[in-house]
């Protein structure tokens, strides 16, 4: 039995569901078109299954922050949608007032909806309870119209925001098959991971990474953790490694006396299990060119893992029966250092292990490289997956058990 209601509870046909979902989705920031659909195809299978049972569907999403560049309207969005639903999406510029009212009364079964960036409501970023977002003009004007209130983003399920919890103090609430999705399998990896499992950090963050897998050591949810990008540089650098000037100036953007104290101090318990590239590329006059760890500083830029460490960290994957990925292994927007991102993601998406891929920039590269259709579970969350990783509860998630109890 889970802790939260699902789709599965609930009569579908005839009724009107209020679905939020996550569409914030990367933007051209000189046309504002939508770069990449992948947040809105991971909704479709809630937003068709709400269509076959015949149930009148209104969506309600955001997309960017108030003053930000990417703060627009959801038209393009509502576009996107009715393409890949291959099914008419009505649009309403209007989040919750008697325009966006009268388009909920009217609608027919089957019929969906998306309602204006939701974010266009003042309070929706304001971090309160679910009982006092209930009393939010947002959820006051649209709950009395709606049978049923559904949450499928699970990459905004960290955020305490009232169009996210705010409807589940007020009406009978479930979680989409994407929410349930996400949390059956990540739960599943993180309670009871098949072993070995091996844990893939890169990107270019690293801050929020050391807590991460402090827990999953301590806990033993990951036998052995493979460090690459800015978190490899801060742990070289902990272990008192000089990268260079350009090199400790992207680190000093992102961390702290204090973070490195950690990273040592995770080192000192941990050295079996967490594992560094033992070479670089680096942009030598615009070229790869590879560099051996012992040869540091450099004055170039470290783009990338080395030869040696690809071929290292293959082997290390090699017995894995989970692997878990999270950022690229270098700056794989430019050819020249994909490499190593290209030749371990390959390597993992081919191996005969549970694949789990996490994180915008990560999903971007699997997909780049065409891989997608062979790792075991995408998962759309970052914020809210790093969370569930460290163990911390989820605002969303915590919302939906309170609702079923109620």
């Amino acid at each position: 039995m889970k802790e939260y209601n699902t789709l599965d509870d609930f009569e579908l046909e005839n009724k009107t569901v209020l679905l939020r979902v996550d569409f914030n989705m990367p933007l051209d920031k000189n046309t504002l078109d939508i770069l990449d659909t992948t947040r809105i195809k991971r909704a479709l299978p809630t937003i068709k299954e709400l269509v076959e049972k015949h149930a009148k569907t209104v969506i309600l999403a955001h997309q960017g922050r108030p003053e930000s560049w990417d703060f627009i309207s959801l038209e393009k969005h509502a576009k996107t949608l009715e393409n890949l639903l291959g099914k008419e999406v009505k649009y309403i510029d209007d989040v919750y007032g008697e325009e966006a009212q009268d388009a909920i009364k009217n609608l027919q079964n089957s019929e969906v909806l998306l309602l204006g960036n939701v974010r266009k409501f003042s309070g929706e970023t304001e971090k309160k309870s679910a009982e006092e977002h209930a009393q939010s003009e947002l959820v006051q004007n649209l709950y009395p119209l709606v049978d049923l209130f559904v949450n499928d983003a699970f990459a905004a399920a960290h955020r305490p925001q009232c169009s996210l919890i705010g409807f589940t103090a007020v009406l009978p609430s479930c979680a989409g098959r994407l929410m349930e999705k996400e949390l059956t399998t990540l739960g599943e990896i993180i309670v009871n991971p098949e072993k070995p499992s091996v844990f893939l950090f890169g990107g270019a963050k690293f801050s929020d990474v050391i807590k991460t897998i402090e827990r999953l050591l301590e806990d033993k949810t990951a036998d052995k953790i493979i460090l690459t990008g800015l978190p490899a540089n801060a742990f070289l650098k902990a272990e008192g490694v000089n990268l260079g000037d350009n090199n400790e100036e992207m680190l000093a953007k992102e961390g702290t006396p204090e973070n490195y104290e950690e990273i040592k101090k995770l080192i000192e318990k941990y050295k079996d299990n967490i594992y560094l590239p033992s070479d670089f590329a680096q942009q030598a006059n615009t070229e790869r060119s590879e560099i051996d760890v012992s040869e540091l500083p450099t004055k170039y830029n470290l783009y990338d893992i080395g030869e040696k460490s690809i071929e290292n960290f293959k082997s290390i994957l090699s017995d894995a029966k989970t692997v878990f990925l999270s950022g690229p292994c270098g700056v794989f927007e430019n050819p020249a250092f994909m490499k190593g991102t290209k030749e371990i993601f390959t390597y993992v998406a081919n191996s005969d292990v549970f694949s789990i891929v996490g994180g915008g920039h990560t999903v971007a590269a699997v997909e780049q490289l065409g891989l997608d259709n062979k790792i075991s579970h995408i998962s759309t969350g970052g914020g809210s997956l790093e969370k569930f990783m460290m163990g911390e509860k989820l605002p969303v998630v915590e919302a939906l058990k309170k609702a079923k109890k109620r």
